[in-house]
């Protein structure tokens, strides 16, 4: 079974085929860093534009490279619930025009429940439960995977996600875009114990997460810096603001994990691609005799082969959408929306 994910939840057009939900045919994605990184951010407008620009070309990309046609497919999957609404919008529309023109199944599906397939795209043979911790650019969330399909939701973000506090802290840096890379790769140089900045919500009896006030520290700690007239250590800076990301996410996780009585862990998004929260993921959960898994790199950001894998299922399931499917910005995780 042949399915054609789309995927253009922000700033990244991405298609693939995927071959019964576990094997990549292909996997493209037209990445927009050089049209945003001069306003340090991504700018909605300027993000459809380009999907529009180039949504047709990033599919027949996707199915010359998996060596298909478009009456090899056997259904799309598409994200149509989460992520910046004019660049969901055009995934959507793409999507619901292959639909009805092949006559094929069509369901929309959920970013962030994309994110968790990216594992499971990878590790099919991963025993449920686990918990997975979803970590990226605009959302925290960690999820008890009980099945296909079942979740259980602990906790998520009360405001900044990790993802977006990397890029505020490099925007205010002025150390470039995106901020998750840049800071990974600087952080490697500094002394991560320089500066105590604070672990939000670590000290909470519950499983959300805060990186406004963590973000806000930094901030106020350069200024002081600066009008101290001292030298700004920057690599300093960004390795004690990456170690308390980074403390906040492994504990909280590992937390939970012990209380639920789960010894399997997946950590899922773009920032699951960190060196650091790797390393330290790695190092706890063989402590504690916990499995582990992360996607490959390719995986971790955003793509439509996840969306791929997690449609295959759906369908499998006997789960699809109509073609009358609308674009939402910000549907709750675990709302059904495919009518």
């Amino acid at each position: 079974m042949n399915l054609l994910g789309i995927e253009t939840a922000c700033d990244d057009t991405s298609a693939a085929v995927v071959k019964d939900g576990h094997t990549i045919l292909s996997n493209v994605i037209w990445d927009q860093q050089r049209v945003h990184e001069k306003y340090r951010g991504v700018v909605p407008e300027l993000a459809a534009r380009k999907h529009t620009e180039v949504i047709t070309y990033v599919i027949e990309s996707a199915l010359k490279e998996a060596n298909l046609s478009y009456e090899d497919i056997d259904g799309i999957g598409v994200n149509s619930m989460r992520g910046l609404l004019r660049s969901v919008v055009v995934g959507v529309a793409a999507a619901k025009v292959i639909a009805y023109t092949q006559n094929i199944p069509i369901i929309g599906l959920h970013h962030i429940e994309g994110h968790i397939y990216s594992v499971i795209l990878d590790h099919p043979d991963i025993e449920f439960p686990f918990l997975c911790l979803t970590v990226s650019g605009g959302h925290n969330m960690l999820i008890l995977v009980l099945g296909h399909g079942q979740y259980k939701l602990l906790g998520m973000t009360l405001d900044d996600a990790a993802g977006e506090a990397f890029d505020k802290v490099a925007k205010f840096l002025d150390i470039g875009f995106p901020g998750g890379p840049v800071i990974d790769k600087l952080a490697k140089t500094g002394n991560p114990k320089a500066f105590d900045f604070p672990r939000p919500m670590l000290k909470k009896n519950n499983d959300d997460f805060s990186f406004s006030g963590l973000k806000t520290s930094v901030l106020t700690t350069v200024k002081d810096l600066q009008k101290q007239k001292i030298d700004i250590p920057v690599p300093d800076i960004v390795a004690s603001f990456q170690q308390a990301v980074v403390d906040v996410l492994v504990k909280k996780t590992i937390r939970a994990a012990m209380r639920e009585g789960i010894r399997t862990i997946a950590v899922v998004g773009g920032v699951s691609a960190n060196s650091q929260l790797r390393h330290a993921f790695v190092n706890v959960t063989a402590e504690k005799n916990i499995k582990l898994y992360f996607p490959p790199l390719a995986l971790c950001m955003d793509n439509a082969a996840m969306i791929a894998s997690l449609a295959y299922y759906k369908l499998k399931n006997g789960e699809s959408s109509s073609l009358s499917l609308d674009a939402c910005s910000n549907t709750p995780f675990g709302v059904t929306m495919n009518t």
